[in-house]
């Protein structure tokens, strides 16, 4: 045989060279790897010499059939001889206790009586022959695909046609691809002879060209599969006598693409038909093909065109010309030229020392190109600091060490097979000195030189040899902690200076110094420790990097040089990854662009490139992403199934193509289907790319239809699944009841599997969906599988042997399962016993990291106590979540004690567990533990928002919404924005926050006839989640409404007009007093109530018990003439906590939500206008935009606008009081206006109470009366943002706040009717002061309508608009109010003062918070309120 003749040579090779080795001499040990038998030899080494190790014969793809035997070849050389073993699907087959797979003498695998079936296809798969040789080493075969036949079904088949003399016919008969070649024609019965005139096309057609009289008859197909012959319909071929008639020119078949190997033949069909007879030509690329004179190109009967022996050349587009004189029409197609993976250079065998550096090279073509990986005595070789893929193929193994030694083999592999090619290893020892001295160590070994990328080392001679002149020395080194050593030999004899080059910088190393005289090596120095330089000087990043997608599979990256070269740049290295994935590939690029091909279609990847200079790699530059275009899919949809509705309709079911297949957004699929019992025309559907299952109607009763489905991407269509069959009913049978028992159960058990057996139930009016089959030992409840109605029988696998089961089988359909058979079996003892089990892993703990990752550790207790794993045992960790229950187990391998699981999801509670395998024996699972991954802000919005109008209140609305399906975490609340204009940014939309996990809210006071939309966010401990699509909803038009001209809403009788000489917008009037009066009467009066106040508060404290309704007069005459209902025991003392921050008033006891379900809040509706009090103000103020920021705390939640700061809460508890009706507290913004004042008066009335936040800009409105309140059906609103006080069910008195700068108190109206849309409304300012100064305690009045102090200075409700002042602009929003006590509230957004007047407000600003002045302020509010309680409880 000439593989044994090549191993002779090979052996005699190997002699000669090792005989010319030992009479040249010896030399230094690992001066250089010697290949292909010429070993270096050291004084006194021994001799060995490489074993002939190859195959003989390896295994080829294999058609077979089902029932039929197979036998995959295989046979391997050496001595002594190997030991064969078998890989299907890259596991070990156990042959030894198959009865069906067994190992021939020679080492070929035979499979006897092929199992095939539609849910069971255990001989189908790759398989690879694995030699070994003990002591020697492993090599494995190429991959060979073992296909098995399916069962025939015709596609198409023939049908009744006639034809006239001297013309040409074809008769359909389409089957399966793999049967195609067990296919043969009859006609009469009688088998059909082909010849040149007669032709069988590759898909199984018929031809008959030039046809005769003879050729008239009864034809069929016949595909013998090994079963029974399976018969097409027999179809009548008429010959009609010639005619002088002209008939159209049409082909009868066309040629299509194709796709073929090199060496194999290719066949382009193409039959026409016409009168006058047409004549067939081809061209290939526009270029007429010679057929007469080519030897490979071969014209065949009706004008096919075969190729043989086709060549890559042959590739290309080819046209089909059919002429017959009066017409011309032509068809094209293209062949696509694939060649298998062939060796250019094949790696040769090496002989190395330990601490050496090899490389086995290996150059391959092929196309598509191949792909090369690289295995070790039959162990995939994976990529390392020691062994590294360079120059694409070949492998570099550096620092040898003795386990490196043995068979490496490069395997090639792409679309069309695969190929191997090998060589040995043999690492040489080194034998002690026969004769004389050899030399001591080196002395005084030191580093002269230290950079970040080598190190130069100097030593002196040995104590041994003074002079050393003959001496040669190497040098030893390697990283600390490694074990691999490498070395350097010096270039003469006699110098003593290594310089060592390609070190990693900041890296410790171990070096050593040996002598070598022509005795041998001597002793070695003692290790000397050297850490190298960090890098410095190395290029910067690369700019303007970037990259475009040139086709589906490739990308162009480009870039430009280094800003900071440091240098000249000698290369570059382009490093790109599939997102999704952490294997990163690299390639060498010595211009500014490169192209990356053999990528994957419509995926996305990212890119990076390092510049090298001398001192090596540099800065690396960002990722820059970049998808691959869309292509067609390139596989078929997944899972097609077929359900009978009834004798009308067809349920059609189908996955997607696998995702790495589907090269772009499926935009649709496209479902054809037709009749089987005789060719008919195939319908179309088209269905979006969403959906994965029609509904066929219209269908014929009882008859047969083909189904296939191909994916859609806008680049076209992909790949159709094979035809799939279904029969629809006779008659439509009754499915509203379970079905009956099957009629009959039968089990047949074997080893390690049943085969069940049955009969449908004896009543065929109920319609049959399936049968499902339960098993288990003891207990049919373990598993159930459930088959197609068709199905009678099912192999049940991977039972174990000699074990009792009790199968069940039932009948179901739409409406349920129907009753259950019952059988038993026992499976068969095994004849081998399987091997003890190993102890599964102890101590699983789950570890937490992130939001995604859990680290999981184990321990190994058949592991030494210091755990070391020293063999090739791997751990199988699997994990899953119980939320939703069917969820499936995810697993992956470790080979350490501890394992990174990623991907998880936020928020949730997994279990895992692990496994330990060694060789063929594996342990049980261990115990579960459990970890619940962080949360993770919302990643999905709310969902289903719906907005309705309030039944009997057309201004208010409810919102309804669902939690978003990826919450991450537990929901805290809920964000509502809203606005008027869809478009406006999203710092102008009205914000509603909600709290909690509610699911509605209602929102009042909005314009009527006025489309709003409506946008949601979610909000957990982490964050917030993002916004949900805008949903618009129109209010409704009010009924008898007064139109554009309607008076003002009636404000109450006790309303007094506004105290300026301008007009309401309404024409309301207004008094005629001067301004300056005003404020003379406003300063008096406030002056004389703080005197009264004072009086008064230290008259009651020293009065006794006995007169306590003195003192209670003397206070309601000097808070005014209120009335109010209640005893003196209802008279308590507000119970306040006071914020520092925003100064809000708090209720410590707060009353339960009256309906924490709904809330209502009036929200302002449309843009105010500030009319400054002072001209002189104008130049100071700058309009200042607040926007929301969503990361402020819950009690800013509500505010339009972030705040400056966040100070800590400062609060103070007062006595306790029962719970009362809550009132807000809201800060106001102020201008710098010395003419306003604040009245302790204005105290009284709540309609004129407000609060002052200094560091915040917004106001606010004030509490709603107590009648009001008492009418109210509304909850009270209560937002994060707006804490609420409770107030005193009697009258607060005594109570007075000073502002040294001077301060106003802004009145607005109380008024249970609803205000016009186009309302304009002022603002109140007030000059920030110290935060515990500016607070107003507001009253509660006595029931009925409210009265209002005319004396009393207010800022009038309505705009003015007889002022000639700057108007600045003004944004609204709602901030919670209570009920509907008051119009909607404008929000200022007020202007920036200059920088003399921002320095002087921030300078008042910190001064007010010093500690002392602080602590005063404190003191002294402690001392009015412990007046106020002793003035209330008297």
């Amino acid at each position: 045989m000439a593989a044994e003749r090549g191993a002779r040579r090979l052996l005699s090779t190997s002699s000669f060279w090792l005989c010319c080795l030992l009479l040249l001499g010896r030399r230094a040990p690992g001066a250089a790897a010697a290949r292909s038998g010429s070993p270096p030899q050291s004084p006194g080494s021994s001799i060995r010499t490489f074993t002939p190790f190859y195959f003989l014969v390896e295994p080829m793809d294999t058609l077979s059939i089902r029932g039929s035997s197979v036998v995959l070849n295989c046979s391997a050389y050496s001595e002594p001889s190997p030991k064969i073993e078998w890989k299907k699907d890259g596991t070990f087959l156990n042959l030894v206790s198959d009865d069906r797979r067994q190992l021939l003498p020679d080492g070929s695998l035979f499979i006897s009586n092929v199992v095939h079936s539609k849910h069971n296809k255990p001989d189908e798969g790759y398989y690879q022959c694995v030699a070994t040789v003990e002591s020697l080493g492993t090599i494995v075969s190429r991959t060979a695909k073992l296909t098995v036949a399916g069962l025939p079904r015709f596609s198409s088949q023939p049908e009744h046609s006639s034809v006239y003399v001297g013309d040409s016919a074809i008769l359909n008969c389409e089957v399966n691809a793999d049967l195609v070649p067990f296919v043969r024609w009859e006609q009469n019965r009688q088998p059909l002879l082909l010849d040149d005139r007669v032709l069988k096309l590759p898909s199984g057609t018929l031809v008959i060209s030039n046809t005769t009289e003879g050729d008239g008859g009864l034809y069929r197909c016949i595909v013998e599969s090994g079963g029974p012959p399976k018969y097409s319909d027999e179809a009548e071929l008429k010959v009609l006598p010639g005619s002088d008639v002209t008939s159209n020119l049409v082909f009868l078949k066309q040629p299509s693409s194709l796709v073929r190997i090199i060496g194999q033949s290719a066949v382009l069909p193409c039959v026409a038909s016409g009168l006058p007879l047409p004549t067939i030509r081809w061209m290939k690329n526009e270029e007429a093909l010679d057929t007469e004179r080519s030897e490979r190109l071969v014209l065949l009967a009706g004008g096919s065109l075969e190729i043989s022996d086709v060549m890559e050349d042959d590739a290309g587009t080819y046209f089909c010309v059919a002429d017959n004189g009066n017409e011309t029409v032509e068809a094209q197609a293209e062949l696509t030229v694939q060649a298998q993976p062939e060796f250019l250079k094949q790696p040769t065998n090496i002989y190395a020392h330990e601490s050496m550096d090899i490389v086995f090279e290996c150059e391959v073509t092929g196309k598509p190109t191949p792909t090369v990986k690289w295995v070790k005595n039959g162990d995939m070789v994976i990529p390392s600091d020691y062994f590294k893929i360079v120059k694409e193929h070949n492998l570099q193994v550096l620092g040898l060490v003795k386990s490196d030694e043995g068979f490496y083999q490069c395997i090639a592999e792409n679309d069309v097979g695969n190929a191997q090619a090998g060589a040995q290893l043999i690492i040489l020892e080194h034998a002690p000195a026969t004769s004389g001295p050899l030399p001591s160590a080196p002395r005084d070994v030191v580093a002269s030189l230290v950079s970040t990328r080598f190190i130069k080392l100097t030593w002196r001679t040995p104590a041994s040899d003074p002079h050393g002149d003959n001496l040669t020395y190497s040098v030893f080194y390697t990283k600390e902690g490694i074990t691999r050593e490498r070395f350097e030999n010096t270039s003469y004899p006699g110098e003593m200076q290594v310089t060592v080059q390609n070190l990693m910088p900041a890296t410790v190393y171990i070096f050593r110094v040996m002598a070598h005289n022509k005795h041998g090596s001597g002793e070695s120095s003692a290790p000397l420790r050297v850490e190298t330089q960090p890098e410095v000087q190395l290029p910067g990043p690369a700019p303007n990097i970037r990259a475009y997608a040139t086709s589906p599979t490739s990308i162009t990256v480009t870039w430009e040089t280094p800003l900071s070269g440091n240098g000249e740049i000698q290369n570059y290295k382009l490093y790109y990854m599939e997102k999704g994935t952490d294997k990163e590939q690299d390639v060498d690029v010595s211009s500014h662009s490169h192209t990356i091909n053999g990528l994957k279609k419509y995926t996305e990847y990212s890119f990076r490139v390092v510049a090298y200079n001398k001192h090596g790699p540099g800065v690396s530059t960002q990722d820059v992403a970049f998808q691959t275009l869309s292509d067609v899919p390139s596989a078929a949809p997944q899972n097609l199934s077929l359900e009978v509705r009834n004798s009308k309709s067809i349920m059609i079911h189908w996955q997607p193509p696998p995702l790495a297949t589907q090269n772009g957004q499926i935009t649709g699929y496209k479902i054809r289907y037709r009749k089987a019992s005789r060719k008919s025309d195939v319908t179309e559907t088209l269905v979006p790319g969403t959906q994965l299952s029609q509904l066929i109607e219209g269908l014929d009763r009882g008859t047969e239809y083909n189904f296939r489905v191909a994916a859609l991407t806008v680049n076209g269509t992909g790949p159709a699944t094979d035809w799939l069959s279904a029969e629809t009913f006779e008659s439509d049978l009754d499915e509203t009841r379970v079905p009956e028992v099957p009629s009959s159960l039968h089990v047949r058990p074997l080893v390690t599997s049943i085969v069940v057996s049955w009969t449908p139930p004896e009543n065929q009016n109920i319609v049959v969906r399936g049968y499902a089959i339960g098993y288990g030992i003891g207990s049919p409840h373990a598993q159930t599988i459930k088959v197609d109605y068709k199905q009678r029988y099912y192999t049940i696998e991977n039972l174990d042997p000699s074990s009792h089961y009790v199968i069940t089988l039932k009948a179901f359909n739409n409406v349920g399962e129907g009753i259950p058979l019952y059988e038993s079996a026992v499976t068969r003892p095994h004849t081998v016993p399987d091997p003890t089990p190993m102890m599964p892993p102890v101590g699983v703990q789950a570890s937490i990291l992130s939001h995604d990752t859990i680290r999981i550790t184990w321990a190994d207790n058949s592991l030494p106590k210091h755990q070391k794993i020293t063999d090739s045992r791997y751990y199988t960790v699997r994990w899953k979540t119980n939320i939703p229950a069917n969820t499936k187990y995810k697993n992956a391998n470790a080979t350490t004690l501890s394992y990174l699981v990623t991907g998880l999801k936020a928020n949730t509670l997994y279990e895992f567990s692990v496994m330990v395998t060694k060789g063929r024996r594996s342990s049980t699972w261990s115990m579960t533990a459990h970890g619940t991954t962080f949360e993770l802000v919302p990643t999905s919005p709310p969902k289903d928002v719906t907005v309705v109008s309030k039944e009997g209140k057309p201004r208010t609305i409810i919102v309804n919404w669902q939690p978003p399906s990826e919450a991450n975490g537990k929901i805290t609340g809920y964000i509502i924005y809203y606005s008027t204009d869809v478009n406006a940014e999203i710092h102008d939309w009205v914000i509603e926050p909600v709290v909690g996990n509610r699911l509605t809210h209602q929102i009042q006071e909005l314009t009527l006839d006025t489309p709003y939309y409506f946008k949601i966010q979610a909000r957990n401990s982490k964050g917030m989640g993002p916004m949900s699509e805008a949903v618009q909803f129109r209010t409704p038009k009010a009924s008898g409404s007064a139109g554009k001209g309607s008076r003002l809403p009636d404000l109450g009788s006790d309303y007094k007009t506004p105290m300026n000489g301008n007009n309401s917008p309404h024409g309301s009037p207004t008094s005629p007093l001067d301004s300056n009066m005003l404020l003379v009467i406003i300063i008096s009066v406030g002056v004389i109530t703080i005197v009264v106040v004072v009086i008064i508060a230290i008259f009651c404290t020293k009065r006794t018990t006995s007169h306590q309704k003195k003192k209670r007069a003397a206070c309601k005459s000097v808070n005014g003439s209120h009335k109010y209902k209640g005893n003196a025991k209802d008279v308590k003392p507000p119970d306040l906590w006071i914020h520092h921050e925003r100064l809000e008033l708090k209720p410590i006891d707060k009353s339960p939500d009256p309906n924490p379900i709904m809330t209502d809040t009036p929200i302002p509706r449309n843009s105010q206008d500030i009319t400054p009090v002072d001209n002189s103000m104008d130049s100071n103020i700058h309009q200042r935009r607040n926007s929301y920021r969503g990361h402020e705390s819950e009690d800013s939640m509500s505010t339009l606008a972030g705040r400056r700061g966040m100070r800590p809460k400062m609060m103070m508890p007062f006595d306790s009081q029962p719970p009362q009706p809550m009132i807000s507290a809201h800060p106001i913004h102020s201008l710098d206006n010395p003419h306003h004042h604040l009245h302790s008066s204005s105290l009284a009335s709540p309609a004129r109470s407000h609060l002052y936040h200094p560091s915040s800009p917004w106001p606010i409105g004030t509490s709603m009366s107590l009648s009001d309140r008492a009418n109210s059906t509304e909850s009270i609103r209560n937002t994060p943002s707006t804490d609420t006080m409770p107030a005193s069910s009697s009258q607060t008195c005594c109570t007075d706040h000073q502002d040294p700068e001077g301060a106003t108190s802004s009145s607005y109206l109380a008024s249970s009717q609803e205000e016009d849309s186009g309302q304009s409304l002022p603002t109140a300012h007030v000059r920030p002061s110290h935060p515990l100064k500016s607070f107003a305690v507001p009253a509660i009045p006595p029931p009925g309508p409210p009265t209002y102090d005319p004396t009393l200075p207010s800022t009038p409700l309505l705009s003015q608009q007889a002022l000639s002042h700057h108007i600045h602009s003004m944004k609204t929003a709602s901030i919670g109010t209570l009920g509907r006590s008051r119009p909607p509230m404008p929000v200022v957004v007020p202007s920036a003062p200059e920088v003399q007047e921002t320095t002087r407000m921030l300078e008042d600003s910190e001064s007010s918070y010093e500690p002392d002045e602080l602590t005063k302020e404190m003191a002294h509010l402690e001392g009015l309120m412990k007046d106020l309680n002793a003035i209330t409880t008297a």
